[in-house]
C-alpha cells in the first residue's frame, strides 16, 4: 500500500533528510506534533549521537517530533510504531476490517497508550496509512 505525500510532507521530508541524514518514508502532523517514520536501519542515524540530529530537526521545524522505524510486514511496522513500549506479539484479524491486537508488557500499557491516549493515536493513524490497517487494540 502505497503513501500520498502533498508538497509540504515533501518538503518537510527533504529537511528531515538534509539534517539528519537519514530517509524518510513518511510524515503527519497529528496533535502539534510530527510523526516522521524512518526507512528500516535508519533510526540510529536519524536520532543522532545523544539524539543531536533529531532536536536539530525539531528546532528547525519548531514542533516535537516522534520518529517510527518503518517495516514492510504490518505486525512488524505496529511493534516499531509502539516502541518503546514492550511488545510481545501482534496478530492481526480480518473479520469486519483489519484489526491489530497487540500484546505489550503490563509495566508498558501506559507508554503505548501515551499522554491523553496520543501515542495509541499516532500508530492507528500510522497503520491506516501504511497497511490500511483499520484499528489497533492492546491486549
Amino acid at each position: 500500500m502505497g503513501v500520498t505525500l502533498d508538497d509540504d510532507a515533501r518538503r518537510t521530508l527533504a529537511l528531515f533528510e538534509e539534517v539528519t541524514g537519514a530517509t524518510g518514508r513518511d510524515c503527519v502532523r497529528q496533535d502539534g506534533r510530527l510523526l516522521v517514520v524512518v526507512e528500516p536501519g535508519e533510526m540510529a542515524t536519524a536520532i543522532g549521537p545523544g539524539g543531536r540530529r533529531v532536536r536539530r530537526f525539531e528546532e528547525r521545524v519548531d514542533r516535537s517530533v516522534r520518529l517510527v522505524e518503518g517495516a514492510d510486514e504490518p505486525a512488524a511496522f505496529v511493534a516499531n510504531a509502539l516502541a518503546p513500549a514492550a511488545v510481545y506479539n501482534v496478530t492481526l484479524s480480518e473479520n469486519a476490517g483489519t484489526v491489530a491486537y497487540v500484546e505489550v508488557a503490563s509495566e508498558d500499557r501506559g507508554v503505548a497508550i501515551g499522554s491523553d491516549g496520543r501515542t495509541i493515536e499516532a500508530v492507528r493513524t500510522l497503520a491506516d496509512r501504511h497497511f490500511g490497517i483499520d484499528d489497533v487494540q492492546l491486549l
